[in-house]
């Protein structure tokens, strides 16, 4: 039956009262939906953006290739910095602001990255690292979205997107194919014209007009408005009376602070689990998402120009694996999906980088097959993180765990630099990239289903309390 739409009933609850949250209409969960994967798009086009124009900025900035890798990690250990500080803020912020912060952070790191200087040596270098380490609350945006559209999709009127919540999602994390697809398409055709700088410049436009959108079209989520009253009351000392009313809605209600509730024994193993397998499937996506352009250029010797083309036409085929992922996380369950993609898209990536992919359909057809089950999973694994979560803490489980990418790209950069530096990158990008992306999905192994996690049955619980 359909959910009644209402306002929020922050009233004091009595002892074993029931209610029901307000649902999110099919028109407002469209919305969600539309602005979020616009959201994820624009945010992945900037954090997009430096891979792909890696090797045009390394030639203006005049860096050797070690050299190169060497400024992607230490931007990477920036943006770790600041992913581990958005959760937290979120979860006072809430869903729909912090969408706002994000979105607006991408667009003005953009715009700062395209009048950094190249002509002073050690400085431009560090202004870089500096600004484009902000770039971390652009990548962060995916714990916002799938935050917000868990809570959505438990609420929403919408019979088909509460029933498979994952292919739902699936659309909008399909956002990270799509926002590398655009800066590979605008990179083809304006880099040689207006070089790397105006290309930046461009993706501040997007990202300013999607956080005026969200400002005016978005709403809070109803768990979200329930979770700030629930905290208004525990700062007053009223803690039973925040108890009653969380009761009284079917969700589990906890005074501790967000990052700490993460390592509390219920919770802690997935937290572990998580954060493990996300830092080594990060080696994976570094080497072969981030910087697919030098590894299509330095590996297997494609031109810059070509290559370009190639990532268009292989992040197209990425995007339909986060739709499969999602589709059939829903069928088998996300855990078995996840293991199954990355162990997958490894033995995809071997055969791209042995001598079996020497022609443009070989390279093209296992690089696609490689990304579609490497990055396809997020679909699945984004949603099951969201659900291992209560509301309390959600934005900060989910944002804290896709900060540990971050450790990933920095410990991942570190051995690829090294390795390429000793052998060449093939050599690296098999044995750190392929490596690593087959042990996270080994490690997925240990990761609690949503149905073994003891508070991850609050969702379940809202859910059955809203139905007619």
């Amino acid at each position: 039956m359909k959910l009644k739409s209402s306002t929020l009933d922050l009233t004091a609850a009595t002892v074993n009262e029931k209610r029901r949250f307000p649902a999110f209409t099919v028109k407002q969960t469209r919305t969600a939906t539309i602005l979020a994967l616009l959201a994820w798009t624009v945010a992945v086009f900037d954090y997009g953006l430096f891979g792909t124009l890696l090797p045009a900025m390394q030639e203006s900035f005049g860096w050797t290739a070690p050299e190169a890798y060497a400024i992607n990690t230490w931007i990477a250990v920036g943006t770790a910095i600041v992913c581990f500080g958005v959760g937290p803020v979120i979860d006072r912020l809430g869903r729909r602001k912090g969408m706002m912060v994000t979105v607006g952070g991408t667009a003005i790191v953009s715009g700062l990255t395209a009048i950094i200087p190249t002509g002073m040596a050690f400085l431009s270098s560090g202004l870089l690292v500096i600004v484009r380490s902000f770039g971390g609350l652009g990548f962060s945006e995916q714990a916002v979205n799938a935050t917000y559209m868990n809570e959505v999709y438990q609420v929403t009127e919408d019979e088909k997107k509460r029933k498979r919540p994952g292919l739902s999602y699936s659309f909008i994390q399909g956002g990270w194919p799509l926002g590398f697809l655009l800066a590979s398409a605008l990179a083809l055709a304006f880099l040689p014209t207006f070089g790397w700088r105006a290309l930046y410049l461009m993706a501040t436009i997007p990202a300013a007009l999607i956080v005026w959108a969200i400002a005016r079209k978005l709403k809070e989520t109803p768990q979200f408005e329930l979770h700030s009253e629930l905290t208004r009351l525990d700062k007053a000392g009223r803690t039973e009376e925040a108890h009653l009313l969380a009761g009284s809605y079917g969700v589990e209600h906890s005074s501790t602070a967000p990052l700490k509730l993460i390592w509390e024994p219920k919770l802690r193993r997935n937290t572990i689990v998580f954060s493990l397998a996300w830092i080594f499937n990060f080696f994976g996506i570094m080497i072969f998402s981030i910087l697919g352009s030098s590894v299509l250029k330095n590996a297997k010797g494609v031109e810059l120009s070509d290559a370009f083309w190639m990532l268009i036409i292989i992040n197209a085929l990425a995007y339909f694996g986060y739709v499969f992922h999602g589709w059939l996380g829903d069928k088998i369950g996300r855990k078995r999906t996840i293991i199954s993609g990355w162990i997958l898209a490894s033995v995809a990536f071997t055969i791209m980088l042995s001598p079996l992919a020497n022609s443009p359909v070989t390279i093209v057809a296992s690089f696609g097959a490689g990304l579609f089950f490497l990055v396809g999973p997020y679909a699945a694994i984004q949603y099951f993180m969201a659900e291992c979560y209560p509301v309390s803490c959600r934005a900060t489980g989910t944002a804290f765990i896709g900060a540990m990418s971050q450790p990933g790209i920095v410990l991942g950069g570190a051995l690829f630099t090294a390795v390429a530096a000793g052998s060449n990158t093939g050599t690296a990008a098999l044995w750190v990239g392929a490596l690593g992306t087959l042990i996270s999905g080994v490690l997925m192994f240990a990761a609690k289903p949503m149905a073994e996690a003891p508070l991850a049955v609050a969702p379940e619980n809202e859910l059955k309390a809203q139905r007619a």
